[in-house]
């Protein structure tokens, strides 16, 4: 960390950081939509929970910072899995069916 603070890096590691955290938590909605539905949206409410509260105890700046925000997009997917219910509903996003349904077909 010093080597970060020295070239003044910080800010630079701790955004492409959040953009790759962001970008992480994209598909895990998708995918976790596409086979779950809506019912896995107390995993992104307890890694929101868990993130957010190790943030608070851990000393390191940079780590601290991104467990927040691993924990804000945690929070903010289950938000998140509710609106890629409604776009599948709307056709932009395949439906997954079922194997009742495959074997009507």
């Amino acid at each position: 960390m010093e080597f970060l603070d020295t070239y003044h890096l910080t800010g630079i590691v701790v955004g492409a950081a959040t953009f790759l955290i962001i970008g992480i938590f994209h598909p895990f909605v998708i995918k976790g939509e596409y086979y779950f539905g809506v019912r896995c949206w107390w995993v992104f409410a307890l890694s929101g929970v868990v993130s957010v509260a190790a943030s608070v105890w851990v000393e390191n700046t940079v780590l601290s910072i991104l467990l927040a925000v691993w924990g804000a997009s945690s929070f903010w997917s289950v938000g998140e899995l509710f609106e890629q219910r409604k776009r599948v509903a709307r056709g932009w996003f395949p439906k997954r069916e079922k194997a009742s349904e495959k074997k009507r077909s």
